[in-house]
């Protein structure tokens, strides 16, 4: 399997003695895969599932940052800066992993000229993201960005989580309370955008929902 995914994420910027060092890892829903503010000692390549990513403030709040799908990297501004981990990475659904120790990447890898590009432009990526995140909360209401994150979570089925576990999920991903994502949620249903139960929203009118958003896609 670590052939496979190296194949079809095109992983060959990893050196061959770096490659020889990588093991899978097998998560499940609700695992924890790394804590915010344990010491980190391993690169993770992200080649399967959904992962939720999330940070404690000093005052115990938890803030979901992003929910990811592969590939991504877990763990490598840590590994730049020799810090321990910046957030919490959980499992949502079955996960697996491509992991790799510090020690042995820094070892086999610190010279490779194709893969230090490869782990700045990833960087660069996160960095941009945020951005775009951070503005996209400030500019724009509560429709367009619930909207917007209903789209962007459904881009094969077209059902995602109701409970209030997720509903809280997603109001602290988008900036807002719960009680604001309820709302917005039952004029969605009025309007006949979606349909909702206890445990799942189900897109009915996805162009109805695009008109909400315009452009404005929410990753």
């Amino acid at each position: 399997m670590v052939t496979n995914y190296l194949e079809q994420f095109q992983l060959d910027v990893l050196p061959e003695q770096a490659i020889d060092f990588l093991r899978l890892e097998h998560f499940s829903p609700g695992d924890v895969i790394c804590a915010q503010g344990d010491e980190a000692g391993h690169l993770r390549f992200h080649v399967k599932g959904k992962i939720r990513v999330s940070h404690t403030s000093v005052s115990g709040k938890r803030l979901v940052l992003s929910f990811k799908y592969p590939l991504d990297l877990i763990g490598d501004i840590e590994y730049v800066r020799r810090t321990p981990y910046l957030n919490t990475v959980e499992a949502v659904t079955d996960v697996e992993m491509l992991v790799i120790r510090f020690d042995d990447l820094a070892r086999h890898a610190t010279d490779a000229v194709p893969w230090l590009h490869y782990l700045l432009e990833e960087i660069t990526r996160k960095f941009e993201l945020k951005s775009q995140s951070l503005s996209f909360n400030l500019f724009y209401p509560v429709e367009v960005r619930l909207a917007s994150y209903v789209l962007s979570m459904t881009p094969d089925d077209p059902s995602l989580g109701s409970t209030v576990d997720d509903l809280n999920d997603i109001a602290d991903l988008i900036g807002t309370s719960y009680r604001h994502v309820n709302r917005t949620l039952r004029r969605f249903v009025e309007k006949g955008y979606i349909e909702r139960d206890r445990r799942r929203i189900t897109i009915v009118d996805r162009e109805g929902l695009l008109e909400v958003v315009g452009e404005s896609i929410y990753e």
